[in-house]
């Protein structure tokens, strides 16, 4: 039998342990799409580990592909892409199941996460003062239509969302950045 869940989820971290709970109560997750939709079919209680991963580039790109064949060979199933996330799973059978297995790996996917959340939140600061300029000054004088207006709310809740992640997720980079140093 399938379920489906709609989740709004900001952060990998949690959405990852969300899913790890999903898969010990016997819901393992097998596809993800817009607008927030999980899939999931029933199963054993337990017998995936579920990992996200923000790849480089899109799925498409010959550098992601080789990347996913090389986490199929070492035991991992691709489950779903969207943009540029990946989520995979394992056997937990098979023992534990960690994509990064050292500092410098962890750093970039951070960096990766942070750089791509905070140009998509500064971009909708952009768009959100575009439109509420547009739709005020310009549309609102001519036509009597603010619809640009109505969008730009839009544009700064979104661009508030990715301060938000981009502020959880910077105290992490410097704590695994100062591990990373103590352990050199």
């Amino acid at each position: 039998m399938k379920y489906k869940a709609y989740r709004f989820i900001v952060n990998f971290e949690k959405e990852e342990k969300w899913l790890n709970e999903m898969a010990a109560k016997g819901l393992h997750f097998i596809d993800f799409s817009f607008p927030c939709r999980y899939l999931f079919e029933e199963g054993t209680p337990g017998e995936y580990i579920y990992r996200l991963e923000f790849l480089n580039k899109l799925p498409s790109n010959a550098e992601s592909r080789a990347y996913i064949n090389f986490m199929e060979e070492s035991g991992a199933e691709l489950v779903s892409t969207y943009f540029r996330w990946a989520w995979f799973r394992k056997k937990a059978s098979e023992g534990s199941f960690d994509l990064y297995t050292d500092y410098s790996s962890k750093i970039k996917h951070y960096k990766r996460i942070i750089w791509f959340t905070g140009i998509i939140g500064l971009s909708n600061v952009f768009f959100g003062i575009w439109n509420l300029a547009y739709g005020v000054l310009v549309t609102g004088q001519r036509y009597n239509v603010f619809i640009n207006a109505y969008l730009s709310p839009i544009n700064f809740a979104a661009a508030i969302l990715c301060i938000c992640a981009v502020a959880k997720y910077l105290p992490k980079l410097k704590k695994l950045k100062k591990e990373s140093r103590i352990h050199e």
